[in-house]
């Protein structure tokens, strides 16, 4: 296990190494100015330049890059040139809102797509299955940002159950609690979870129906075991490796692509940071909340790893 692991932390300090040189470049070759747009457009040249050297954009590129990442190490994502305030300040704050966004979302994903997925496959080429993939037909087709604009009409508009956009916070002291926020994050993550639950639904009913196919599902059957006992209990276990990769892949992307529904909710998030800092050319924010997103996606990949090694132990041992 240790080889294993050792192998894996490698490969996950690799890959953070060559997305920060990616990110960075980039970002550097990308037009326009940080200085000018913080002067405005008829600031003198000097009043330009000046900015520039104060915030650091006359150094060389390489310079600035192992600046960043040395800032990196000891936990310092420099400062905003927009806000004027720590970068690490303005993430973690926006952390607060994206992450349980994408946990929840990702807990109704696997919730609907388990379910929906082992149903379909038990009642193989009947009306159950037929029907099930049909709706994760529909589901896959419809795009996330319009089904988040129904759920807004029915539920916001005309039931007025939910609130249509917004977020009061995890603090009661601020007008908040847990209870309001999670409710404000549950359209949302619903908006979020119908196109990846559609898919993930598909792809747990073909790993079922492979499992179900070998002999040991036969003998558990003949030893007396219910159906039902058969596909939760054994079947599914080894049917999770490609349901586990496809998991993974889902959460990353729940983390990095929230921009377009948080926008739709007017959630403070980090994707409606990035978007706001683009507008600004906040390059900074961009960079850093960039490759921490690209951190996220990698190390949701490390734990899946891990998941699989811990599922079916011969991944460790063929690794070896």
């Amino acid at each position: 296990m240790s080889i294993f692991l050792l192998k894996r932390l490698l490969t996950l300090i690799a890959t953070l190494l060559g997305a920060s040189a990616v990110v960075f470049a980039v970002l550097e070759i990308l037009p326009g100015n940080a200085a000018q747009m913080l002067m405005g457009p008829d600031a003198a040249p000097e009043a330009v330049q000046a900015m520039a050297e104060q915030l650091g954009l006359n150094q060389p590129a390489w310079t600035r890059y192992w600046q960043w990442l040395a800032g990196l190490l000891q936990g310092d994502m420099g400062t905003s040139y927009a806000y004027g305030s720590p970068v690490s300040g303005l993430v973690w704050e926006r952390l607060a809102v994206t992450v349980p966004l994408a946990v929840l979302a990702m807990a109704i994903t696997t919730a609907l797509a388990l379910a929906a997925g082992v149903f379909a496959a038990s009642r193989h080429r009947r009306w159950g299955d037929v029907g099930v993939m049909g709706l994760a037909q529909i589901g896959i087709a419809i795009p996330n940002f319009w089904f988040a604009i129904l759920l807004i009409l029915l539920f916001s508009v005309k039931l007025q159950w939910f609130s249509a956009g917004g977020f009061p916070g995890w603090s009661e002291a601020d007008g908040g609690g847990f209870w309001p926020a999670l409710q404000a994050l549950l359209l949302p993550s619903i908006a979020l979870a119908v196109v990846q639950a559609a898919i993930l639904a598909r792809i747990t009913r073909s790993a079922v129906l492979d499992v179900l196919r070998e002999d040991f599902v036969r003998t558990a059957r003949a030893k007396g075991l219910s159906r039902g006992a058969a596909l939760w209990r054994h079947v599914l276990r080894n049917a999770m490796i490609p349901v586990l990769t496809v998991m993974g892949l889902q959460f990353a992307n729940l983390l990095a692509g929230t921009i377009v529904v948080e926008n739709v909710f007017y959630l403070p998030g980090l994707g409606r940071l990035i978007f706001q800092s683009i507008a600004n050319r906040d390059l900074i924010v961009v960079r850093n909340c960039v490759l921490l997103l690209a951190a996220m996606v990698v190390i949701v990949n490390f734990v899946v790893d891990l998941l699989y090694a811990a599922i079916d132990p011969r991944i460790q041992a063929s690794d070896i």
